[in-house]
């Protein structure tokens, strides 16, 4: 790894570590890497779900004592949690490294989810809900900037979605165990949702003895003055991966020459997505407010649209949530090669536009009274096979298309504002519009939903990235690498 000087008089790096990332063959360290740091998300579904699925419970004197609008606001303390901890964490893993960030997030989303069962009323639980978006948060800026810059680049696009889709995963473990959480003959009633949250957060702590497997970035690491660490790390992989494949790795192809910093000012990093790269802000941003609106606003109101207009039991919400989930998890994870193969942009612009025409249509099915709840289950069933992998693909977009300096930052921004539009505001609304008992109102609901989506697949079409398996330097330059 020679050092040059650069002209402005700084020390130059010529780095082949992003080339020899990007060559490796798929591997056990891969796999490690995917599962070390992923599975967070299949904890995340797994909590979320059986607050969703246990909304109508937590209404009875026996738990909560919730109103709908209790409900609806803390789904919004949550939201509110999150986006301030991936704003606060976007910062700290940009300056200080990926690694330290993800085991400081997950401590604190664990803590969270500990404390929400301990819960005593609406206040409590929606301030304990709040620390427990605040780690979740952190942890999307910390994880997926970690993962694509540990990934080879013809990889990058199905494990980003199969990794952020994997939260449907603990979805449908969510509404499997609920029935069992709410049945009276195993559990009282006030004691079922509080083993709900435990046993999620009694099983994440496992996580973080996986973690240790899982280095810094050696990426990071190149552009913030610690090159020979990184030669270290890329050194130690190469060893695992060719030890776990048996054959010789094929020799590296390309260099880059950075000039390190300790660390990039905020102006630095906001001139950059702003300016140069303002077209592909305004791409993230509406990508993330779509998709965010879209899975608050059902997520949030299923539970209550089963209860209140097709009176399911509240014990058996959890039945018709078990579907919907694995529905979800199948669109990232049966979709996801053609992101690497067709493309991004005709892959992300059609998931968005289909699920779109999808939800408008179930929208107007919904306000006539034409579907039950079977019906409606199989429909959202249809939405979200594809608007789960549009979903994921907004986190791929927001996490490769600017550069190194800026990739945590830029996925807190985006992730923070799509949440802040779409995922603090829809909560609220749909919690008035299913309070006024009118399907058709819910329905107009559903159809700003939709017209979001399209928006998303117009704005993919027009200023869209074809990043499919390209080195993450080759679709944005490093700051770092312009002096």
């Amino acid at each position: 790894m020679p050092v040059t000087t650069s002209a402005s008089g700084g020390a130059a790096v010529k780095t082949d570590v992003p080339a020899r990332l990007d060559r490796l063959p798929w591997s056990r360290f891969h796999l490690l890497i995917v599962v070390g740091l992923g599975v967070t998300w299949i904890l995340d579904g797994l909590e979320v779900t059986i607050v969703g699925a246990l909304g109508p419970a937590l209404q009875s004197a026996q738990t909560l004592h919730l109103t709908s609008a209790n409900l609806g606001a803390v789904a919004s303390f949550y939201v509110v949690g999150a986006v301030t901890g991936a704003l606060v964490s976007g910062w700290v893993t940009d300056r200080f490294g990926r690694r330290l960030v993800f085991y400081a997030t997950l401590i604190l989303y664990l803590a969270g989810v500990l404390l929400s069962a301990l819960a005593w009323n609406f206040l409590s639980f929606a301030c304990f809900r709040m620390v427990t978006g605040f780690g979740i948060g952190g942890e999307y800026a910390a994880v997926n900037s970690a993962i694509d810059e540990l990934i080879p680049a013809k990889y990058r696009g199905r494990i980003d979605l199969i990794v952020n889709g994997s939260f449907w995963v603990g979805a449908a473990a969510g509404a499997a165990i609920t029935p069992l959480l709410l049945d009276q003959n195993l559990f009282a009633a006030g004691t079922g949702w509080r083993l709900g949250f435990g046993i999620g957060g009694v099983l994440g702590l496992s996580i973080l003895l996986l973690r240790r497997f899982v280095p810094e970035s050696p990426r990071w690491l190149v552009t913030h003055c610690r090159a020979e660490e990184a030669e270290r790390t890329v050194r130690s992989i190469e060893q695992q991966v060719a030890a776990s494949s048996g054959k010789k790795l094929p020799p590296a192809k390309g260099s880059l020459t950075v000039h390190p910093r300790r660390s990039f000012g905020l102006g630095m990093i906001f001139a950059s997505m702003l300016g140069k790269y303002r077209s592909r802000s305004i791409l993230a941003l509406v990508l993330m407010v779509a998709q965010s609106f879209l899975y608050n606003s059902v997520f949030f109101s299923y539970g209550l649209i089963l209860s209140h207009f097709y009176h399911v039991p509240e014990q058996h919400v959890g039945y018709y949530l078990l579907p919907l989930a694995l529905g979800n998890f199948c669109g990232p994870l049966l979709l996801g090669t053609l992101f690497d193969t067709v493309g991004r942009r005709k892959m992300i612009g059609g998931t968005f536009a289909l699920s779109g025409l999808l939800l408008l249509a179930t929208a107007l099915l919904f306000g006539a009274g034409i579907l039950g709840e079977v019906t409606q289950t199989a429909a959202w069933l249809l939405i979200f096979f594809f608007a789960s992998a549009a979903a994921s693909s907004a986190y791929l977009t927001a996490s490769e298309i600017f550069p190194l300096e800026t990739r945590a930052l830029a996925i807190a921004c985006f992730y923070a504002l799509g949440t802040a539009i779409g995922g603090s505001l829809s909560p609220l609304l749909f919690g008035f519009l299913i309070g006024s008992g009118s399907s058709w109102m819910v329905s107009i609901g559903y159809v700003l939903a939709a017209l979001l989506l399209l928006i998303a697949a117009a704005t993919e079409w027009k200023f869209g990235i074809d990043a499919e398996g390209k080195s993450l330097e080759d679709i944005a330059s490093p700051l770092s690498s312009e002096g």
